[in-house]
């Protein structure tokens, strides 16, 4: 069943306590309580440290068998030269992700701005060497000169030719405005431009959003006719929100959720809110 997933970048954020999570809410609750508002979190703990097998088989028990986690590989395999070196390193952390079983869904490898389009080849290697049965790989582009028209071509027929995910990635908010001195010392996103477009079954987005939702809405706009289409067309699509300031990007998510419930795209209730609305009995343990 093709199916439209929305999530954050983390799901253990304290702040988050008293809108997403109830007040009271505990840090060892965080992940089960999420996954009962979002049906996806893209896995940004892997890319500091890989879990052990004893946290992810927790992380299974805490989630409803719909969830899924992408998880983005490590960057000691990702930033530390060529990929082709890291392809062991890879494949042993595939292995070690397997224990999520369903949960498990496209693994991300986000490339640091220093990887050019003349290390093609490279990524080519690695990609061949990649276990696609097994996991689907997803690849995030920073270097400018990928989307240059010759090179992001290259880029698009590489990556549809294996059924590799291309991470789009629209950091356009965050640069909309400059009239945010925080704002502009929190911009740790590259300013890139979006292109529309998938290379495989799946479409993961990566939205960097404003802390203020009248500025996202344009662009979150641009949006619809395009997610529309994919699931139109049998694909999933993975859609995560994240924000310099945190706390605003479970709202800005569920307006995502809105605004395409509004113009009739064809995807799941948020299980956000489908919650009644009584208090939670939280574990003791």
């Amino acid at each position: 069943m093709v199916q439209f997933y929305l999530g954050c970048a983390v799901w253990s954020y304290k702040n988050w306590v008293g809108e997403l999570y109830p007040v009271g809410s505990r840090v060892t609750d965080f992940l089960s309580l999420y996954s009962r508002r979002f049906n996806t979190v893209e896995g940004n703990t892997t890319f500091y440290a890989v879990p052990n097998a004893e946290t992810v088989t927790r992380w299974v028990q805490q989630t409803p068998p719909n969830f899924k986690f992408c998880l983005k590989l490590p960057k000691d395999l990702t930033h530390q030269g060529l990929l082709k070196l890291a392809i062991p390193g890879a494949l042993s952390f595939i292995e070690q992700m397997q224990l999520l079983g369903t949960h498990l869904g496209p693994i991300f490898a986000q490339l640091p701005p220093s990887y050019s389009p003349n290390l093609l080849e490279d990524l080519q290697e690695f990609i061949q060497a990649w276990p696609h049965q097994i996991v689907p790989l997803a690849v995030e582009v920073r270097h400018p000169e990928w989307f240059e028209e010759n090179n992001f071509n290259e880029l698009k027929q590489l990556l549809e030719s294996y059924n590799v995910g291309r991470v789009i990635l629209d950091s356009r908010p965050i640069y909309s405005s400059d009239d945010d001195p925080q704002l502009n010392s929190e911009r740790p996103k590259p300013n890139v431009p979006v292109e529309f477009s998938i290379t495989s079954s799946f479409s993961l987005v990566r939205f960097i959003s404003h802390p203020q939702l009248s500025i996202n809405q344009p662009f979150l706009e641009d949006w619809i006719t395009p997610i529309h289409h994919w699931l139109n067309q049998g694909k999933d699509v993975y859609f995560f929100v994240h924000c310099p300031q945190e706390e605003r990007s479970p709202s800005t998510a569920k307006y995502v959720q809105q605004l395409l419930e509004q113009h009739s795209v064809p995807i799941s209730p948020l299980p956000w809110n489908q919650l009644e609305q009584t208090p939670i009995q939280l574990s003791l343990w």
